[in-house]
């Protein structure tokens, strides 16, 4: 009964005119203060006199404090700016009563209402401050301490004694449903630490142990650092959650709502927040002259990369957006989503990049002048054990959209690669390799330019390893890694489309477009990190299994095949891959003659073409390292 009596009350707030109406009686209590100090406590003065100017004293009050705007604040939310506003106001009236003094004392008799001694005036300024402001923030304080006595509270501390941890303090302060309560800061600068900020300590890291979390009872860091450094974030989040402790992050500055941090915006730390190198950024004034009224096509439209792309090229002025794809309930879903944002000219088509026929139809009806094409099979283990349909479409659907687009002559086509087509240890690697291969016989024959672009792992794509360990950990795990140093390097699904589309609107033609990905993250501890971001324990609630290296995986991807080094373009973070010479026209004629395989042929034969066309291929923990051992 009482909360909900709270709960009400908190939900209302006081009239303006009653605020007002308590302020005047505050600064009517202090000018009797202020006489009873200036006489000493004695009441050794005409008590009729102070009854008549209280009156005019409150008049004179109501006025300064109107003129600004104090009885307008939400008392509960007092703040610095507020404080101001009192002292000003303050001085204000203070300046009235002089004023007006010094024209009775000039015009008037001495007995008149308006002559104050100025030595009262002075006094009663001085109160008016200190009572204004102490009422308020009484108040405030009172309504906290009520709100948070019925309501759970959380103990937190703040990662970040400096500018940024300071506005996280007053947003959780002015905040008081939110439930914290700030017990401490955290700060690697020695000189903060054991000083006091609000009242409140500042601790070091190392201060943090299991004997202060129990005796302070404290639940979550906020980290509020900005710009931190992915690294330095990654060892601050391992020591915490070896405590036990959850973590949450305070967004960058330019995300904040009108320039203000409020409590909704901190977040609990993402799996992104962790990968220990910094987010790729690129801003290129090109785009939008790349994509500015042209036709573009996608294929693989409804998949994890390709409807990204879709996402990323729909925000530009675009004449037509073709998303090509035969995965028919995926595709609905993209073409319903840009439907629902209001997008128009934006087509939907169901094909398959292995019929040439279908293919060759849909450029001649959209003609389209840009195409990215993300169409592919990526499974490692399923295109171990299915080598024709890799076949089929990474190299079979590859040559099929670049034929057709020769024959079109469109402008610019972009293959999206993948990190294990170097030094490939698997038929997807392998196929999407050759795929690159076609690409790059094809530069200087007609009008189109190829472009390749490849990088490694992206967070959350179908098949990855992050949402499969989101339904391990649903399921109670345990969580299955298949070698406990088998690293990979990760991007998030938009950083990756973000290059493909740089990719484009830098290359010239025949370039291999390789990124710099940051040092590559264990999968066993991206694991042990997944666990703790669920607010579960490593092993105690959920185990992880080491399963074995499955068929052609690899315990270290690259990103650069043997022979080749790369050059700097004008972003950092992007690089050109100088490929090894091949010679065009055999390697031409044995893609075709691949890519005109029959299902009836046998696996081992199909990838005994593979390693011929690919001399690098040395497979890895599959049946089809008997093929490398003939080779030798």
């Amino acid at each position: 009964m009482l909360e909900n009596f709270l709960n009400r009350i908190s939900k209302r707030y006081a009239s303006k005119w009653l605020v007002l109406l308590f302020d005047t009686i505050v600064v009517a209590t202090t000018f009797f203060l202020a006489y009873l100090i200036r006489y000493n406590f004695i009441l050794d003065f005409d008590f009729s006199t102070l009854l008549k100017q209280i009156p005019y004293v409150m008049l004179v009050a109501a006025v300064s404090l109107i003129a600004v705007g104090t009885y307008k604040g939400v008392v509960r939310f007092t703040g610095f700016k507020d404080i101001i506003n009192v002292v000003i106001g303050a001085n204000i009236l203070a300046t009235i009563l002089i004023c007006c003094t010094f024209l009775s004392r000039k015009f008037l008799n001495d007995d008149s209402v308006f002559n104050i001694s100025g030595s009262i005036i002075y006094i009663h300024l001085l109160l008016n401050i200190l009572f204004l402001i102490g009422a308020k923030l009484f108040i405030k304080s009172l309504y906290n301490q009520i709100t948070q006595d019925v309501h759970k509270t959380t103990n937190v501390l703040i990662f970040g004694a400096g500018n940024s941890g300071m506005l996280t303090y007053d947003a959780i302060q002015n905040d008081t449903k939110n439930g914290f309560e700030v017990v401490g800061f955290i700060d690697d600068d020695e000189r903060k630490i054991g000083k006091k900020i609000n009242l409140i300590t500042v601790y070091g890291l190392s201060d943090i142990d299991e004997g202060f979390i129990k005796k302070n009872k404290v639940e979550d860091v906020i980290i509020s650092i900005q710009n931190i450094d992915p690294t330095r974030l990654l060892q601050i989040t391992g020591s915490l959650f070896n405590l036990g402790l959850k973590v949450k992050i305070v967004p960058p500055v330019q995300s904040w709502i009108d320039g203000d941090l409020s409590v909704g915006q901190i977040k609990e730390v993402k799996i992104e927040d962790l990968l220990g190198r910094d987010p790729i950024n690129i801003k290129n004034p090109d785009l939008e002259e790349q994509y500015d009224n042209k036709v573009i096509l996608i294929t693989g439209a409804a998949g994890s990369i390709g409807s990204e792309i879709c996402r990323k090229v729909s925000l530009y002025n675009y004449k037509k957006l073709v998303l090509v794809d035969n995965a028919e309930s995926a595709l609905y879903d993209i073409q319903q989503e840009f439907i629902q944002q209001g997008l128009e000219n934006i087509d939907a088509v169901i094909a398959d990049v292995r019929n040439k026929t279908r293919i060759d139809q849909i450029f001649n009806h959209y003609k389209p002048k840009v195409v990215f094409h993300a169409a592919a099979y990526k499974h490692v283990p399923l295109m171990e054990n299915n080598p024709y349909e890799a076949v089929s479409v990474n190299i079979g659907g590859t040559k099929n959209v670049v034929d057709v687009a020769v024959k079109h002559s469109i402008d610019k086509f972009v293959l999206i690669s993948t990190d294990k087509a170097v030094n490939p240890t698997n038929v997807m690697g392998a196929t999407k390799r050759i795929a690159e291969l076609y690409v790059s016989c094809l530069k200087g024959k007609g009008h189109t330019k190829f472009i390749t672009t490849r990088f490694g792992n992206v967070l959350g794509s179908n098949g990855s390893v992050i949402p499969l360990f989101k339904r391990q950990i649903e399921k109670g795990g345990p969580l299955t890694v298949t070698h406990k140093e088998i690293t990979r390097y990760f991007m998030t699904i938009p950083e990756a489309c973000q290059l493909v589309l740089e990719a484009a609107a830098m290359g010239h033609g025949g370039e291999i477009f390789v990124f710099d990905m940051g040092e590559p993250v264990k999968i066993f501890n991206l694991a042990k990190n997944m666990i703790i971001l669920s607010g579960l324990r490593y092993p105690e609630d959920i185990d992880i299994k080491i399963t074995g290296l499955r068929p052609g995986e690899k315990i270290y991807e690259e990103l650069l095949a043997d022979g080749e080094n790369t050059k700097k373009t004008y972003h950092e973070k992007i690089m050109i891959a100088k490929s090894r010479y091949v010679d065009i026209e055999d390697v031409e004629k044995q893609i075709i003659k691949l890519a005109s395989l029959n299902s009836l042929i046998q696996p081992l034969e199909i990838v005994s073409y593979i390693k011929a066309l690919i001399p690098e291929y040395i497979s890895n923990n599959s049946t089809y390292e008997v093929l490398d051992s003939k080779k030798q």
